[in-house]
């Protein structure tokens, strides 16, 4: 969608691509991750998306003419050029020389643990972060979302149709690929539907019935134009009567030979009114229709509302689940885990160092193994570093070191994927329908405990020893330094 991303960037990025490029520094091998501290909504896991859009931002990655000519225009505080124009010449030249391992969109993922591994030159693997965090925190955060909301709605069909609501036409429309990966079976979203091949759904709005006469003519007159897609908003003016006008009109479609899909109720008590509806279809002797509402659902109202008992067949969620409506951000980072000279030297493990231990990042080329039990469960993921591979299955708690979990004789498998190696594209793109099937497989894996509302059970993600003790020194040793 986005084909020419080289200036989806901070300015950071380019005024230290320079900085590398005018210290000789440009072409030094270097190791980044992404990965994030808290699971978002209070949850026990997170749902990667948005690495399809990392794909296309490799592949179609260069500056333009017009890119450069935009750069050499830019101004340091004193009115002098900002950028370089030789560097910036280079940037036109550049060709991404970058490895990329992802996890695969619908994978669920956990905190610390890497989901994205880019290795390169470091002026390369600096000048990419921003809109890399951008699509996956973005995505992931909607994705994971769309998940809680499938999860409250069980067996009950989900249709997004946020786009009005969207932070804006770029948000909508990832907002919608996310939502599909995320469980949902339908958008509202029209340009996101031909973008990626997403199944759209949709009816009409109380506009329609207010532009007619009555309510019943309104509903007569769709249903002889959408026969095969008929829906109707009850809910204009009074909900028992919009029931009952909706019966005569089902009644006059079966007499052609066709059905009422479906009523859809936007406002009031949804509990109490879909009973309402409910009793006087099934009375009419139409079970058939399904009963859809909407009006600001969460996870949270849905799992209520199904509590109650109400009869609910399908759910249409908008505002709460394209804004990611109690949590803003995902707040992805990426961090510079390792450094070489040359592409077959040995790597230098680095770490950033918080006051904070859990802020404290983890040092080497690192990758993860998920493990799983007889029953297919996932038990524990183990970071480790792609230079000192694993003698043992036991994980260690980053944040409690006496805090181990042995994970011998369980099967296991490597999360991270080839996504592009040496700037080329490696890995087969799947639909945003194939990654929603992932996302059923992954969420299928996941203990009950972790993916409850309220106080899920935390997920174990621990270091592998030797990389935990990697880490220690590396802490150690800079606290030192600092106290010289």
């Amino acid at each position: 969608m986005l084909k020419k991303q080289a200036l989806l960037t901070d300015l950071y990025q380019l005024t230290m691509a320079q900085a590398y490029w005018s210290t000789g520094l440009a072409s030094k091998q270097a190791s980044f991750y992404m990965h994030f501290r808290e699971n978002p909504f209070k949850g026990g896991y997170a749902v990667a998306c948005g690495l399809a859009q990392v794909a296309e931002l490799i592949d179609g990655f260069s500056f333009t003419a017009q890119d450069c000519k935009y750069l050499k225009s830019l101004q340091a505080g004193k009115g002098t050029v900002l950028l370089d124009p030789k560097f910036v010449d280079s940037l036109a030249e550049m060709q991404l020389e970058l490895d990329i391992d992802a996890v695969p969109e619908g994978t669920v993922v956990f905190p610390y643990e890497p989901v994205i591994r880019v290795s390169g030159p470091i002026l390369q693997c600096q000048i990419v972060e921003t809109a890399l965090l951008n699509h996956v925190n973005y995505q992931t955060l909607i994705a994971t979302k769309a998940a809680r909301v499938c999860q409250a709605a069980g067996d009950g069909a989900v249709a997004e149709f946020g786009l009005r609501r969207a932070q804006g036409p770029g948000g909508g429309v990832f907002a919608s690929r996310a939502a599909i990966i995320g469980g949902c079976n339908s958008t509202s979203n029209v340009a996101a539907g031909r973008e990626f091949s997403l199944p759209v759904s949709g009816t009409h709005a109380h506009s329609w019935v207010m532009a007619h006469h009555d309510e019943l003519s309104a509903f007569r007159a769709f249903a002889e134009v959408m026969p095969d897609n008929c829906i109707l908003l009850i809910d204009t003016y009074d909900v028992v009567s919009g029931v009952k006008n909706a019966i005569t009109v089902a009644k006059e479609m079966e007499a052609r030979g066709q059905r009422l899909a479906g009523v859809r109720i936007d406002s009031g008590d949804l509990a109490w009114l879909s009973s309402q509806a409910r009793t006087l279809l099934d009375e009419a002797g139409l079970s058939y229709v399904r009963i859809i509402v909407s009006n600001d659902l969460d996870e949270y109202t849905i799992q209520s509302l199904r509590d109650q008992g109400a009869p609910i067949d399908a759910w249409g969620v908008g505002t709460r689940l394209v804004t990611a409506y109690d949590q803003p951000a995902l707040g992805g980072v990426y961090k510079l885990s390792a450094t070489r000279q040359g592409e077959h030297s040995i790597w230098e493990p680095h770490l950033k160092v918080s006051e904070q231990l859990r802020k404290a990042t983890f040092p080497g080329v690192l990758a993860v193994r998920r493990y799983h039990d007889e029953n297919n469960t996932i038990i524990g993921d183990m970071v480790y570093s792609e230079d000192a591979p694993p003698t043992k299955h036991i994980i260690v708690d980053p944040h409690d070191e006496l805090r181990r979990k042995n994970l011998s004789g369980a099967q296991f498998s490597e999360l991270l994927q080839p996504l592009a190696r040496k700037g080329t594209i490696v890995w087969s793109e799947v639909s945003a329908l194939e990654a929603q099937e992932n996302t059923k497989r992954n969420l299928a894996s996941l203990d009950a405990s972790n993916k409850r509302f309220l106080n899920p059970h935390t997920y174990p993600v621990g270091l592998e020893e030797k990389l935990m003790a990697c880490r220690d020194s590396l802490i150690l040793r800079t606290r030192a330094r600092r106290k010289a």
